[in-house]
């Protein structure tokens, strides 16, 4: 029963407007911000390998290889990964497909598998019937004992491989010959990209970084100076002047005139940086140690950590495009990430 008394009018706290403007401010955050318009999802996989690489062709069909000879390959996006049949016992470090039906890989034997001191320890392996068989391809004049970790495939039958004690190998033939070319280095390099057949860049051990502009004749090293002690991982080019290099502690580097000068950029996380791929001037992502996962959508001004799914370490990624990415790594792990919608505003 109403007692007839009219109740107290009392005045907003200002403590009641700055929680009303906060809830205000959340339901206009763009999902994308969010991360709720895509994510990281791991895929179900037939193997515990070690799995060193990723490629794919498009949204669907893609191949990820590994230790012991692991060699699955997917049609439906990695739904379902379908062992190949191993085309060596040997480690695979790398895989690459110039099209349909020409590919390569990246062969290590294992230190105590080999029989004589004259066999190489690093080999590649060719393709020209979309994987179903694979021939042995040796790069002549390479040292017996040198690792290479990482190739570089373009159109046009260029590619470059490299590794351990600074070693560069050129092909331009499709891999029929292969020639080591002279580099100002001599520490392991781990990753590279190109963004056409004469302007490439090579990182490594050591915080090198190796720029060429003329296909790989000749190379200008470059050692950012506050990245001393930097172990390199990779490296991403949007054009021959925007790049990006990441590496061990979770350090990141920017140049913005072709690797002449590198600026740090603070990624936020102290994991090693494994692999990195920018999608252009803006959008980028990186993978490394304990699963970590960070992303960037201002060119590395600010990365902000992704759920990932998993705590093994994640050693390679792929993207076909912005709505379609991979990561690859320790303990058969693949995880894949999809973007289902454009940027929405919560209403």
């Amino acid at each position: 029963m109403s007692s007839g008394r009219s109740r107290e009018k009392r005045p907003i706290s200002h403590q009641t407007i700055s929680s009303m403007a906060l809830t205000l401010a959340f339901l206009l955050v763009p999902i994308s911000a969010m991360g709720q318009d895509g994510g990281w999802v791991r895929q179900r996989v037939s193997s515990l390998a070690w799995l060193h690489s990723v490629f794919f062709l498009d949204a669907n069909r893609g191949w990820v290889v590994g230790s012991r000879g692991t060699l699955l390959a997917t049609i439906d996006g990695g739904n379902s990964w379908k062992p190949r049949s191993r085309p060596t016992e040997d480690i695979l470090r790398d895989i690459y497909f110039v099209d349909d039906s020409n590919g390569w890989l990246i062969c290590e034997r294992n230190l105590y598998d080999l029989k004589t001191l004259e066999e190489p320890r690093t080999y590649l392996m060719n393709t020209v019937n979309g994987g179903i068989s694979w021939q042995k391809v040796e790069i002549k004049g390479a040292d017996v004992d040198a690792r290479i970790t990482r190739a570089v495939f373009r159109e046009g039958g260029h590619a470059w491989a490299f590794g351990e004690g600074g070693a560069i190998f050129k092909t331009i033939d499709s891999g029929a010959s292969w020639v080591r070319v002279a580099v100002p280095t001599r520490n392991l390099l781990l990753g590279a990209t190109f963004i056409d057949n004469q302007r490439g860049w090579v990182v490594g051990a050591g915080a090198t970084i190796l720029q060429t502009s003329d296909g790989g004749e000749s190379w200008h090293l470059t050692k950012p100076a506050d990245a001393q002690g930097t172990r390199f991982s990779a490296t991403s080019f949007v054009d021959n002047r925007l790049g990006w290099a990441v590496g061990s502690g979770g350090r990141v580097f920017r140049t913005v005139n072709g690797g002449r000068t590198w600026q740090s950029q603070e990624s936020g996380v102290i994991s090693d940086l494994l692999d990195v791929k920018f999608l252009d001037a803006q959008e980028g992502w990186a993978v490394g140690a304990e699963g970590t996962v960070i992303y960037t959508s201002d060119g590395g001004s600010s990365w902000s950590v992704q759920p990932s799914g998993t705590s093994h370490k994640l050693e390679r990624l792929f993207f076909v495009d912005r709505k379609h990415g991979w990561a690859v790594g320790f303990g058969g792990t693949v995880i894949a990430y999809t973007r289902t919608e454009a940027p929405q505003l919560r209403r």
